[in-house]
């Protein structure tokens, strides 16, 4: 399966992991364009000084782990769609220019279900897509989260439950399944 990762789920860090754990696991293809890397680059912004710097490293990484996601189409394909905010019409024509199966996003208004069945496309939220591979294969994703976890705690020095984890990091769903497999 090949899924195109809209940039409002690249930014937050462990959703970021989690999503990039189930790549590297086999469980889908990443895909992205060269505007996607650069709005997550500039949400950077937000973290104050110095942190488009650290983003940019980020993407870099993320380039570097996964050399075969940059994808390009046309520009000029973007004009044959529709989508209620133009500003994402990019990834759309990304998404069919690579022969995607899905767009993952957190903006499910931004990508209504019947426009993009008209491409051949499907859309989820990362909570959903990696609670679908949390029932398909379960360490796999239990071990990513636990990893998110421990990293977290590492650097914040604070204690987390791996559900308190992931509500944070809007998976909810996915934090319950796993409290409950642990219960």
């Amino acid at each position: 399966m090949r899924a195109v990762l809209d940039a409002c789920v690249l930014y937050p860090t462990v959703m970021r992991e989690m999503l990039f754990g189930a790549a590297r696991a086999g469980f889908y293809e990443p895909v992205w364009g060269a505007r996607i890397l650069e709005e997550w680059a500039l949400t950077g912004r937000k973290a104050g000084a110095g942190g488009e710097a650290q983003t940019r490293g980020e993407v870099a990484l993320a380039q570097a782990a996964f050399p075969d996601a940059l994808r390009r189409y046309p520009a000029e394909s973007e004009k044959r769609f529709w989508l209620p905010d133009p500003g994402d019409l990019h990834v759309l024509a990304l998404a069919v220019a690579s022969s995607a199966d899905l767009i993952v996003t957190a903006n499910a208004k931004d990508f209504p279900r019947h426009i993009l069945a008209e491409e051949g496309l499907s859309r989820a939220d990362p909570d959903a897509l990696l609670l679908g591979f949390y029932e398909a294969n379960p360490e796999p994703i239990r071990a990513l989260a636990e990893e998110a976890r421990d990293r977290i705690q590492q650097l914040s020095g604070e204690s987390w439950t791996l559900r308190q984890l992931l509500r944070k990091a809007r998976m909810p769903r996915l934090g319950k399944a796993l409290e409950h497999a642990a219960g």
